[in-house]
């Protein structure tokens, strides 16, 4: 019986699946965070957070973390989440 333990199967597959959450967790509230900072936290004054909580609510985000992030942004002394864009150029002028 030696490696085939079931609970060791599921601790395994479940731990997968939890890290690749977590990521995807992690990025939506972000996003969530940097939306309340860049206008109010109100989502129905701002389209942007509306967004960003939609995305996170179709991707099965816990309410209290979408509550967690969007007070973080209000917080003040949180981490500096700001929106960048890069532009780069390709050999033969692609962009």
């Amino acid at each position: 019986m030696a490696g085939h333990s079931k609970f060791k199967n599921i601790m395994h597959r479940k731990g997968a699946q939890d890290a690749k959450r977590a990521k995807i967790f992690a990025k939506l509230g972000r996003e969530i965070t940097v939306a309340a900072k860049m206008g109010l936290p109100d989502p129905d004054m701002n389209p942007r957070l509306r967004t960003a909580i939609l995305a996170a609510k179709s991707q099965s985000m816990p309410k209290d973390r979408i509550e967690r992030a969007i007070a973080s942004s209000q917080g003040g002394d949180a981490e500096n989440y700001d929106e960048l864009r890069y532009e780069g150029f390709a050999p033969g002028g692609t962009a």
